[in-house]
């Protein structure tokens, strides 16, 4: 088989190196396919034609003075900057890995941080096949399965996420959860660091917040979405989605990162309700410029998996990110992988009705979850005004009204700009 007819997938990395950078990106390529640091007997021409990854891309940047990382290889060699850093392509056989989540992440995302040649390096982009996509679980529900479920066929998803995050009874928990549906939200989280806590187990909280949801959902016909905190071990968040599922509930949530792909995937096959992806953590992953995983790689790794909705931060937020990233990451989440496969950007931190307009001249799109916690519950007027406050922004943004001029009319709205400015 030439190199020619394998069918590849492609991964876009940013380096930083001491070395030629072409010599540096063989080495990331040789690692992290079918060879180590020196030919070894079995690896024959014919099988390194078959497996080993090829270097189609290398783009110089301007070379730094010091290393981003420390590098104890590089010093017990006495090997000096200056450092150089480029942005290489890498084309991987598929043959190699198969449909094969944790082995793919393996494989374009695991030794190359250990690289001794290496000072910085960070996966940036994946572009898989459509065929290839089409091996792994797609969302089940995705942009058109969450409109379905909340009910909303247009606008935004408005939701918020349960303050205080911790330390109600599930009682109160209810309580809180009533107050929202009466203000209007379409959706309500858990926060991330609640899950299954002794004062306020996941069964009763499920109970007593399905019961008023359900009961909304009775006088209303509309029945809000919350995404239930199941994050645990693979049995225990298969057995926690089904008891979600036996009540009516429509979404479940998972804290990607502790919970691993293999778990994701095995939860998304064994659940038809939504699935939450929160991405907590994602920062010491993604924050440094030359470590880690880059949104618009990480992605598309956890749309394989099967998530439906993800986290992407807000516009001018409480967190550290830039907006373009943030924006970025949204508009990532929106482009199909294998067709039909688009998933919700969920925008949070810090979002309220100023945050709005923003949000939609730079994602353009409807599609997407916008979570608003003092935003809602915060507001002056109370929680409905809150919610009413985020509707009328939009409504101003998608007529391209400014938000003061629009507040003119809209009370809710005006209160907002005056207590948040």
């Amino acid at each position: 088989m030439t190199d020619a007819a394998r069918a590849e997938f492609e991964a876009t990395y940013l380096i930083e190196t001491p070395y030629p950078p072409d010599q540096a990106a063989q080495v990331l390529a040789g690692e992290q396919s079918s060879g180590t640091f020196v030919r070894v007997a079995g690896e024959t021409d014919d099988l390194r034609a078959r497996s080993r990854a090829q270097v189609t891309a290398i783009r110089e940047f301007e070379p730094v003075a010091q290393p981003s990382l420390p590098n104890a290889f590089l010093d017990r060699r006495k090997v000096a900057g200056p450092y150089r850093r480029a942005q290489i392509t890498v084309r991987f056989p598929i043959e190699n890995v198969g449909a094969n989540l944790p082995t793919l992440v393996a494989t374009v995302a695991g030794n190359i941080y250990d690289l001794g040649e290496m000072t910085g390096v960070k996966l940036m982009s994946l572009r898989l096949p459509p065929d290839y996509v089409r091996a792994f679980d797609a969302p089940r529900q995705g942009v058109a399965g969450t409109r379905a479920l909340t009910g909303i066929a247009a606008g935004p998803i408005l939701g918020t996420i349960i303050k205080p995050n911790v330390g109600m009874t599930p009682e109160q928990t209810a309580a809180t959860v009533a107050t929202l549906c009466q203000a209007g939200v379409d959706f309500i989280k858990d926060d991330e660091v609640m899950a299954n806590p002794p004062n306020a187990p996941l069964a009763a909280r499920v109970a007593q917040v399905m019961k008023v949801i359900e009961a909304h959902a009775q006088r209303t016909g509309r029945k809000v979405m919350y995404a239930f905190n199941i994050s645990d071990e693979t049995d225990a968040m298969r057995r926690n989605a089904e008891m979600v599922e036996a009540a009516g509930g429509t979404c479940v949530m998972a804290s990607l990162n502790w919970c691993g792909y293999g778990a994701i995937q095995s939860l998304r096959r064994a659940t038809p309700l939504a699935l939450h992806g929160h991405r907590n953590g994602l920062a010491a992953m993604a924050r440094h410029p030359m470590l880690g995983i880059d949104f618009h790689a990480y992605q598309v790794l956890w749309r394989l998996a099967g998530v439906d909705q993800l986290h992407v931060n807000g516009l001018g937020g409480k967190f550290y990110e830039a907006d373009q990233s943030v924006v970025a990451s949204a508009r990532a989440c929106l482009q199909p992988l294998a067709g039909g496969d688009a998933i919700m950007p969920v925008f949070s931190s810090g979002q309220w009705a100023g945050t709005v307009p923003a949000t939609f001249d730079a994602v353009g799109s409807d599609d997407l979850i916008f979570l608003s916690g003092g935003g809602i519950l915060g507001h002056p007027h109370g929680p409905a005004a809150g919610v009413q406050s985020i509707r009328d922004a939009w409504e101003a943004a998608r007529s391209g009204v400014a938000l003061p001029r629009h507040a003119q009319t809209h009370p809710a709205l005006a209160a907002a700009l005056d207590f948040y400015g």
